[in-house]
C-alpha cells in the first residue's frame, strides 16, 4: 500500500512547533529564529515533505485558493462579503472554501486558526463583525497572507490589511434627513460593535449633535431578532418616540412589529430607517428607507487584495434609499 504524502501537521509534530511556525517557514516570514527555521526544514528533509506548489504560490499573491473565516454565513451582511468572494475567485479561477469559528472561546478561536494555517487552505479573509471574528483577527500569526473584512476604521491595535464600509456619513445623513421632516429627536436601536462607537452610531450622534437637538441613550440590540422586538417594545411604549434610526433591516422589521403591536402607526406616529437594504426592504408595507450596503463589493475588494493585481475594486460608499417608512410627524 502507498503511503500517505506527509502533510504540514506531520512537520509540525516531528520539528516539535505549531501549524503556524511551519506555515511562516514556507512563506520566508522573518519572524522566525534561525535555529527554529532549519529545525522545521530538517524535519521537512526527514519526512521527505514537500508543499504543494499551488499552495505555496498563495503566500507570494498567486493563489490557487482562499479561505473565508466567519462566525455567521446567513445575516445578510456576512452572506454578502462571502457573496462577493465566491464571485471574485470564481473570476480568477480560485477554490474558495469556508471555515466557521463556532464562538469567541478561546479554543474555537484556536481552531480556526490552526484550520488556516495549513497552506492547503490558501489566502485568508477573515470577517471580523463580532467577537469571534475579531479573535481570530487578533490570533493570526505574522506571515500568513491574508486580508479583514471590519466595521469602519478597522479594529484598533491590529496591524493587518483590513478593508471596510465606511457608513458613519450615511448614518449621518439618514439622521439628518428624519430631522429634516421635523421630528425632534431620533432614537437608535444599536447592533452589537466591536469598537466602542461604531461608525453607525458615530454618524447618528455627531447628526444630532450639529443640529442642536437632543441625543438619546442608546438602546442595544443583539443579532437576534428578539433582543430588537425588546428594544422596540420599551421604544414603543414611549407616546415621545417619533423616529428611530435602526442598526439594521433585521432589527428595523422587528422594531416595525413591535410598533405595530402597540398600535402605533409606521410612519404616521414613528418613522423608522434601517440598514443595509436588503433584498425585501422595497416590498415591506411600507417599504423600508434604509442605507445600502455594498457587503458582496467588500467580499471583492478582499479577494483583489489578497491577488494584489494592482486593480483594486472601487467599493460603492454607503447611501440613503429614501423610501415610505419615513415621514413628517403628526401635529401635536
Amino acid at each position: 500500500m502507498k503511503r500517505a504524502a506527509p502533510q504540514i501537521r506531520d512537520v509540525a509534530a516531528a520539528a516539535g512547533v505549531s501549524h503556524q511556525t511551519v506555515s511562516r517557514v514556507l512563506n520566508d516570514s522573518p519572524n522566525v529564529r534561525p535555529d527554529t527555521r532549519q529545525q522545521v526544514l530538517d524535519a521537512m528533509e526527514r519526512l521527505q515533505y514537500r508543499p504543494n506548489r499551488a499552495a505555496r504560490a498563495l503566500g507570494l499573491g498567486r493563489a490557487k485558493a482562499v479561505t473565508v473565516v466567519t462566525a455567521n454565513t446567513t445575516l445578510y451582511g456576512y452572506a454578502g462579503v462571502l457573496q462577493g468572494v465566491e464571485e471574485a475567485g470564481r473570476l480568477l479561477g480560485l477554490t474558495v472554501g469556508i471555515r466557521v469559528v463556532a464562538s469567541d472561546a478561546a479554543a474555537d478561536v484556536r481552531n480556526a486558526v490552526e484550520y488556516v494555517g495549513d497552506p492547503s487552505c490558501g489566502n485568508v479573509v477573515v470577517v471580523a463583525f463580532d467577537p469571534a471574528g475579531s479573535g481570530v483577527l487578533r490570533a493570526m500569526p505574522d506571515g500568513l497572507p491574508m486580508v479583514a473584512a471590519t466595521e469602519a476604521g478597522g479594529l484598533p491595535g491590529v496591524d493587518r490589511r483590513m478593508i471596510f464600509l465606511d457608513e458613519r456619513q450615511a448614518a449621518a445623513d439618514a439622521t439628518r434627513h428624519l430631522l429634516g421632516l421635523g421630528h425632534r429627536t431620533v432614537h437608535h436601536v444599536a447592533i452589537p460593535s466591536e469598537v466602542r462607537d461604531s461608525a453607525r452610531q458615530g454618524g447618528w450622534r455627531a447628526a444630532l449633535e450639529s443640529a442642536g437637538a437632543a441625543v438619546p441613550e442608546v438602546v442595544p440590540a443583539g443579532w437576534d431578532l428578539r433582543s430588537a422586538h425588546r428594544a422596540g417594545q420599551a421604544l414603543a411604549a414611549d407616546r415621545a418616540v417619533t423616529a428611530i434610526l435602526c442598526g439594521n433591516d433585521d432589527t428595523a422589521l422587528a422594531v416595525r412589529r413591535a410598533l405595530h403591536e402597540a398600535g402605533r402607526d409606521v410612519p404616521g406616529d414613528v418613522s423608522i430607517v434601517g440598514f443595509d437594504d436588503v433584498p425585501g426592504a422595497a416590498f415591506w408595507t411600507p417599504a423600508l428607507t434604509t442605507v445600502r450596503m455594498d457587503f458582496a463589493g467588500l467580499g471583492r475588494a478582499c479577494v483583489a487584495a489578497l491577488a494584489d493585481d494592482g486593480d483594486p475594486v472601487r467599493l460603492d460608499p454607503p447611501s440613503l434609499v429614501i423610501r415610505e417608512s419615513t415621514a413628517p410627524p403628526r401635529s401635536r
